[in-house]
């Protein structure tokens, strides 16, 4: 099994984009891999890289300028040279981790980690791994990513070697294979939007910040009767409220997104993307063959981004943000003589295979590691089988049962979770979760709160859900595939009154497709049945240890609603509903995760096959159900439906690897 360590930074998406798609190239070209991700910035710093994260973002939204000052320094000075101490911490947490994990290649998609590798290893004549650098960055590469050494230095095209080659990087270390985009641009069939005679231009404008002030331009493209208008706000929730207003007297020209993470697919069904030079975006619109005209440059890297689009005639920049439209008409008249010209230039640089490619590139360096056999041998913990089961047996009276470690309320930032639905998936695998659900929240648009929250972006929203639906769909198969875990889709239906007792959250769990949110509690409950998913009262009664909205509709109510459902929480996050243990209903117990702290909290205990079915059986039956704290270092079983005592339900498991210990750590 060859081990690869990914190493990334949360300073800026195209860092974290890179090293998430290298992650699933390598999983996808190899069943003999095992890969690792890890922000150690965040994991050693925690709080304090939060702070330091915002203040990035601010300076390069607020000061540009600034940033461009803090960028040519960072050109010139290298980590060593600075007087930074403050890294001796990474620095030890990155040794700590190497020793544990002992990889065969780590990948670097961030500057700073050649450089303390390079001081880890200066005593010895080799490394005991091989080392490649992602350079997420094309022509202004800054030097940071090239002063320390790499076995091999990845870049997205030509002009970036030629830039990395002047600065003194050999030439046979170098391998232009483009930038790791997801490998779904590289899926058979797959192929950019055709341009139809007559037919509609399909524009695709991401509002970025800084750009709000947008109404003026969109209201000019539409001008043209062509132009159909695909608009992102990101999670500006106003922001997307004011500008569905706006147009809506435009039928079927016009829809306006939130966050999504489908621009793969939304780049691949438009003509031109309309948006800032950011690295993964221009990347991701290169291999979707994608023409770009870029509005806004931040100064720096993204300079070379911009740099790029127009000396490979990939799309133009505009200077002012007015000028759009003009460039857009442009391009498609005299029969889109220059749009054709853009799209003819992107078959020929596009790479949408790379993340694949790059994949390969890794691999062979693992066969060519010098191995850790030459270094002093240390005490390692060993990394899991994942072949191996998770959980010891369990004695229940002579028959011996497998006990599963389940979470079936979970939030991603589809509402509002601080982890996307792919982080959850690689949070709660190497701790040896069993089965998990995400419950991301679905508001009743008729209540008032429910449109208060719609506006907030805490919620789902109904037009995000087939692609909700899909993306735990992709992530239940790679959950399988890497860690034995299951993933099941779900929501949690918000019915929010006035008061806490109007007040109702339901959680549906395995579900097979989405269900409308602006159904009553009982319709509701029987379209869950009626595909074969679980339905949940979620903290149905008073928090005591923990903040949150009390939601004490279906309690009051249990006369009603007792027949209809499957199990209530008899615990949520650190509380513990004990009137719905005394009142010996079905109990299932769970951490309404939103952030990784939440980790230490109730989970379930089931006794049953790993199947989807046999797990809801379980539930439904209500028998071989226990509950159990989980904390640092292992679970703590405190209860079960049969009422054996708790000595038998003891469970010995270590679920964090070092680098797990390191992230909660932080968190």
């Amino acid at each position: 099994m060859k081990k690869v360590l990914i190493l990334t930074a949360g300073f800026g998406e195209g860092h974290n984009a890179a090293a998430r798609n290298l992650r699933d190239a390598l999983e996808l070209v190899s069943d003999d891999v095992q890969v690792e991700v890890l922000d150690l910035f965040e994991s050693t710093y925690g709080r304090l890289n939060t702070l330091v994260k915002q203040a990035h973002l601010g300076v390069v939204r607020y000061a540009p300028t600034l940033w461009r000052g803090i960028f040519s320094l960072l050109d010139h000075v290298s980590v060593a040279d600075s007087g930074l101490t403050g890294l001796t911490r990474l620095r030890t947490a990155l040794g700590d981790v190497l020793r544990v994990t002992q990889p065969d290649c780590v990948v670097s998609t961030y500057p700073a980690y050649a450089p303390l590798i390079k001081e880890l290893f200066r005593d010895h004549s080799e490394k005991p791994f091989r080392f490649v650098t992602i350079v997420t960055d094309s022509i202004s590469v800054n030097a940071a990513w090239h002063r320390a050494p790499s076995d091999a230095f990845v870049v997205a095209n030509r002009p970036t070697a030629t830039v990395l080659h002047h600065a003194g990087v050999p030439a046979e270390r170098i391998h232009p294979l483009g930038f790791p985009v997801s490998p779904q641009f590289a899926a058979p069939g797959i192929m950019p939007c055709p341009l139809e005679n007559d037919g509609p231009v399909k524009l695709l404008y991401v509002i970025n910040h800084g750009k709000k002030k947008c109404g003026k331009v969109l209201d000019r493209l539409l001008e043209n009767e062509r132009v159909h208008l695909t608009i992102t706000t990101g999670r500006d929730a106003e922001l997307k409220a004011e500008l569905q207003d706006r147009f809506r007297a435009f039928d079927g020209r016009v829809q306006v997104l939130g966050w999504t993470n489908q621009m793969p697919a939304l780049m691949l069904s438009h003509h031109v993307l309309i948006g800032k030079a950011g690295g993964a975006v221009v990347q991701e619109a290169i291999a979707a063959r994608c023409p770009m005209i870029i509005n806004q440059i931040i100064p720096g890297q993204e300079t070379g981004n911009a740099q790029l689009i127009q000396q490979l005639g990939l799309g133009l920049v505009a200077d002012r943000n007015r000028e759009v439209p003009g460039i857009v008409e442009d391009a498609f008249a005299k029969k889109a003589r220059l749009w054709h010209e853009w799209r003819a230039n992107l078959l020929k640089h596009s790479h949408p295979d790379a993340a694949l490619r790059i994949a390969e590139l890794i691999l062979k360096q693992c066969v060519d590691a010098g191995g850790w056999s030459k270094f002093a041998p240390q005490p390692v913990q060993a990394l899991p089988d994942a072949s191996a089961p998770a959980v010891p047996t369990i004695v229940d009276g002579t028959a011996a049962r497998r006990s599963l470690l389940c979470d079936f309320h979970i939030h991603s930032n589809y509402s509002d979770g601080s982890l996307t639905v792919p982080e959850l998936v690689d949070f709660y695998g190497p701790r040896g979760f069993d089965c998990i659900c995400i419950t991301d929240h679905l508001a009743d648009p008729r209540r008032v709160i429910g449109k208060l929250s719609k506006l907030s972006n805490l919620v789902l929203a109904e037009s995000q859900l087939e692609e909700y639906f899909e993306v735990l769909d992709r992530e239940r198969r790679r959950a399988w595939r890497k860690y034995g875990m299951l993933v099941l889709s779900g929501i949690e239906f918000n019915k929010d009154g006035l008061t806490k007792k109007s007040s109702a959250h339901l959680l549906g769990i395995d579900m097979q497709m989405p269900i409308a949110s602006a159904l009553d509690l009982p319709e509701t409950i029987a379209q869950l049945h009626a595909q074969g998913a679980l339905a949940v009262a979620s903290h149905p009664h008073v928090f005591k240890s923990e903040w949150g909205k009390n939601t004490l509709y279906l309690w009051e109510n249990q006369d009603e609603f007792a027949p209809l459902l499957d199990a209530w929480e008899i615990a949520n996050r650190n509380d513990i509903f004990a009137p719905v243990g005394l009142k010996r209903l079905p109990f299932i117990a769970n951490s309404d995760f939103h952030k990784p702290k939440h980790i230490y909290s109730w989970k379930t205990l089931l006794q049953c096959e790993k199947d989807p079915e046999a797990i809801k059986t379980c539930i439904r039956r209500n028998e071989h159900v226990s509950i159990t704290l989980y904390r640092e270092g292992g679970l703590l079983p405190m209860a079960s439906r049969e009422k054996r005592p708790a000595a038998e339900f003891k469970l010995a498991r270590e679920t964090d690897l070092a680098a797990g210990r390191l992230l909660a750590a932080g968190a």
